[in-house]
């Protein structure tokens, strides 16, 4: 046994008064806490206790060490019920709201990703473009832009996505690259629904802004949706480059008008304002803002 040991050992002969009791309480015999006792007094070159058949008498070495011994055992229960609240806070739910597209895009493999090293955690993931009130409905974590964020709320700055206008090589094949956004009017456009202004595409080069009618077959408030059906070759469409990646660099897709910039808009991990997060949802907060760093370092490469 270790000399730790062997000096708590000696804390809870004391406390227990003898050797039949704190052998009890530490699951060994009478020899083998005797003989901790011994080798205690053997390394430290020191008689510890005065032992008669009816008690146990501290010397002035033992009396001087007892505090020491004590103050180890406090220290070993101290850690043993941080662990016990660090087991408890690492099992149970944590609520979590994401915009759609997002969610369908990065939560599956993601999140088994993250179940597979912290299986005792379960995530209740709710998939929306609506508005939640995090701490009225209940919600631990929410990713949302920051048009959404208030003073209540803690925000992360978690990834920052542009939209990029893209078709697929058959479309492309089929009626032409447009070079300048004005080109875009004699094209075939997949609309957002979601936003008013949908039929009006907005770019920038350098300082000027320019603004195109577009038109076409289909509209949907859908991002992924609207990712399909350019990949189908119905026309052209701005989507979000966090959904683009795997498309784009097996060529399904192509990056349209690259020297005109897009509107940008950042994300952001965002909790309630509280002293402190349980353990599980601290967690999971850190792997998200881990694994969004690592999808844009290889969004950047593209």
């Amino acid at each position: 046994m270790s000399e730790m040991d062997d000096l708590a050992a000696f804390a809870v002969l004391v406390e227990a008064g003898s050797f039949t009791l704190a052998a009890q309480q530490l699951g060994c015999s009478k020899g083998q806490l005797s003989k901790r006792i011994s080798q205690l007094e053997t390394q430290f070159s020191v008689v510890l206790l005065q032992r008669t058949t009816r008690r146990l008498n501290l010397t002035a070495a033992g009396a001087a060490l007892l505090p020491q011994a004590q103050a180890l055992v406090t220290q070993v229960e101290r850690a043993r019920q941080a662990l016990a609240r660090l087991k408890d806070d690492m099992a149970g739910p944590v609520r979590m709201t994401v915009p759609v597209s997002l969610g369908e895009t990065f939560f599956d493999g993601l999140l088994l990703e993250f179940s597979s090293k912290y299986p005792d955690v379960q995530i209740e993931l709710d998939l929306s473009n609506t508005y939640r009130e995090m701490s009225r409905d209940g919600f631990d974590l929410a990713i949302r832009s920051d048009a959404a964020i208030d003073q209540r709320l803690v925000a992360r700055p978690l990834l920052a996505w542009h939209e990029m206008t893209c078709a697929s090589p058959a479309y492309l094949e089929r009626y032409g690259e447009p070079r300048t956004p004005q080109a875009l009017a004699e094209h075939r456009c997949l609309l957002n629904s979601h936003y008013s202004g949908r039929e009006e595409w907005l770019y920038h080069q350098q300082h000027e802004l320019l603004r195109v009618r577009v038109s076409g077959p289909f509209a949907s408030n859908h991002y992924n949706l609207l990712k399909k059906a350019a990949l189908a070759g119905a026309g052209i469409a701005r989507l979000p480059s966090y959904l683009l990646p795997a498309e784009l660099a097996e060529g399904r897709l192509r990056w349209l008008l690259r020297d005109y910039q897009t509107r940008s808009m950042p994300m952001y991990l965002v909790h309630p304002y509280q002293g402190g997060l349980p353990k599980r949802t601290q967690v999971l907060a850190d792997y998200l803002m881990g694994w969004f760093k690592r999808s844009g370092e290889a969004l950047d490469r593209l």
